[in-house]
């Protein structure tokens, strides 16, 4: 975890007063960067996510990647289970293997059951185990409308999620820049060496129609209907609109372009802190160090309405009084506040970058000692 994690977001700005989506059950249109709510219509209503579900399984894999657990050239064998997924698939065969990037392919453009559920095998062992981590993480994102029971979102009961936490997924699934590569793609070939090449071509149109769009995911099934989570950049706004419950595809893409529209028109972004730049120092009482540098792992901002005053922008930074050894990596440890003036217009949660032991009374004497010569 980097030095930053957001609040819930608030709405600012006033939120829109027009409902950007007549048609859908509920909606939400979200900035990416601060996670600010632009316009909500039922965003908490626990409904059936469909294959919206994939983003969870797509994040768990970006993270696994990350960290070293797998590589994209990994090769990935298919289970009799994950080959029995019915619904959208890319059809793979018992005891086929397919790469990890392959595999992700299948899950971004094709929103393959069955690529979902090998990936899940790999990484969790069993699926059950996967969905285990799936609803872990959905706890730690702060997803209270939202369990799964699943990887790729095949109707079964006790399977919901919200507007609201589709997007807080999806945000945190934009945090892993390269993912854009997968859900950006118009179409690709898997199985390209084979006899039977297999063509994908992304379920998600607006990614070919809508100028900045680059992903993320759509769903159906009879009883979620049609649903998206999309995101598109234009300048250095990012945008994350859901739509849950629309009628026809043709309806779905519409009202998502509406949306984006309505954002890029009104909304701007204005830079705080930049991605790699220092925000100050913490110091450790106690600790193998003394103090620690806190850096943006990401770049932070505010969004605006076109046109406002940026005059007096500024922030603090507020640490806990007394910071003690040992401190755990992504330890809230205090806060980024943005002012306008004296009115506060953002709040951002600082966490500790790395973890620090408790130092040894060794090492403190010889600290104190240094410090009586200096």
């Amino acid at each position: 975890m980097g030095a930053f994690a957001e609040e819930s977001p608030a709405p600012q700005n006033g939120a829109a007063v027009v409902d950007l989506a007549p048609s859908a059950r509920s909606a939400i249109l979200m900035d990416a960067e601060s996670g600010t709510v632009i316009f909500e219509k039922n965003s908490h209503d626990k409904l059936p996510p469909a294959s919206i579900t994939k983003i969870m399984t797509l994040l768990l894999i970006m993270e696994a990647l990350d960290e070293g657990k797998i590589k994209l050239t990994d090769n990935v064998q298919t289970s009799e289970n994950a080959a029995s997924m019915g619904g959208s698939q890319i059809f793979l065969e018992p005891g086929e293997e397919m790469t990890v990037e392959d595999m992700i392919k299948g899950i971004a453009l094709a929103s393959g059951n069955d690529a979902s559920v090998a990936m899940a095998e790999k990484l969790g062992g069993t699926e059950q185990q996967f969905v285990a981590m799936m609803n872990e993480k959905a706890k730690e994102l702060g997803m209270n409308d939202t369990h799964f029971v699943n990887p790729n979102g095949l109707p079964v009961e006790g399977h919901f999620s919200s507007a609201h936490d589709i997007a807080v997924m999806s945000r945190e699934l934009l945090k892993h820049k390269e993912v854009t590569q997968y859900t950006g793609l118009y179409q690709d070939y898997l199985r390209k060496t084979s006899d039977k090449p297999f063509w994908l071509v992304n379920t998600n149109k607006l990614v070919r129609f809508y100028s900045g769009a680059d992903g993320l995911k759509t769903g159906f099934t009879s009883e979620a209907k049609y649903c998206l989570s999309a995101t598109a950049k234009r300048d250095n706004l990012r945008i994350v609109a859901v739509v849950m419950g629309e009628p026809t595809t043709k309806q779905r893409n519409s009202e998502v372009s509406q949306m984006f529209d309505y954002a890029f028109a009104q909304y701007m972004n204005y830079p705080i802190v930049g991605e790699g730049e220092s925000i100050g120092m913490a110091r450790i009482e106690k600790g193998m160090e003394s103090q620690i540098e806190l850096v943006a792992d990401q770049s932070y901002s505010i969004l605006l309405k076109k046109g406002s005053s940026t005059k007096d922008i500024r922030y603090e930074l507020k640490l806990e009084e007394k910071l003690k050894a040992p401190i755990e990596q992504g330890q809230p440890i205090g806060k980024l506040i943005v002012y306008q003036g004296d009115q506060m217009v953002k709040e951002f949660d600082v966490a500790a970058p790395q973890s620090i032991d408790k130092a040894s009374w060794w090492k403190l004497l010889k600290r104190s000692a240094s410090g009586l010569f200096h």
